[in-house]
């Protein structure tokens, strides 16, 4: 699922709410049924920011999260991560610092940092927004491949690329302006998988991407006025 809405409408806080950063000011949160109290734990979030500690390697971000749950140990969670980081074509930068690292490949890192965990949810806001549109491609492509194999982990994707919203999503929901609400989730019925570089060339997706202006388009011209 991905959501897209205008600037300021709530789409960060939305996802804080979901991960139990924030608490809500009426109704109540749940995760499977259970109140959520706290952060859980067993969803990851991935930000726009990579955040990785400059102080470890690249094999130490990706094997932190596992270390804090006490998963497994010290080989298995190296050999776990390595594995990860050679899928997503980082083999041979292990011992990396973030500094050594182009945006794009500590973004790469930030999500296996992530995936490495299994987290049955994943949250991430504007993952790919501060990155070069090539770059940005190679890791939508990336997402969605790492997704295919994890069937069963659900994606919660925030960005303000309505292109990238159509081609990650099975369903894109278009929040109102501030306060933001809900204003309409449009089916985004293409088959997968997905050709990243050329689906928008399909004549469904532009059926689909102009259903959704529509509704974008309109809460925009509210923030305008």
């Amino acid at each position: 699922m991905t959501v897209v809405g205008p600037s300021g409408c709530g789409k960060s806080t939305f996802l804080n709410l979901v991960v139990g950063l924030l608490s809500p000011t009426a109704g109540t949160q749940t995760f499977r049924g259970a109140p959520i109290g706290g952060i859980n734990t067993e969803i990851g979030y991935i930000t726009q920011s990579d955040n990785l500690f400059p102080w470890r390697s690249v094999l130490q971000n990706v094997t932190f999260g596992l270390e804090v749950r006490g998963i497994g140990s010290k080989r298995e969670r190296e050999e776990r991560a390595l594995g990860l980081l050679a899928r997503v074509g980082l083999d041979g930068f292990e011992n990396h610092y973030r500094h050594e690292l182009s945006g794009g490949m500590r973004q790469r890192v930030n999500i296996v940092r992530t995936l490495v965990y299994n987290p049955s949810v994943i949250l991430l806001d504007e993952p790919f927004g501060p990155l070069d549109a090539q770059t940005c491609l190679q890791l939508q492509e990336l997402l969605l491949e790492l997704w295919r194999e994890r069937q069963g982990t659900t994606l919660i994707f925030i960005t303000h690329d309505l292109t990238e919203a159509i081609a990650l999503a099975d369903r894109v929901v278009v929040m109102s302006a501030r306060p933001g609400r809900v204003r309409e989730v449009v089916e985004v019925d293409l088959p997968r998988p997905r050709d990243i570089y050329t689906i928008h060339t399909n004549t469904h997706f532009r059926e689909i991407y102009d259903k959704a202006w529509e509704h974008l388009a309109d809460e925009m011209r509210v923030v305008e006025q």
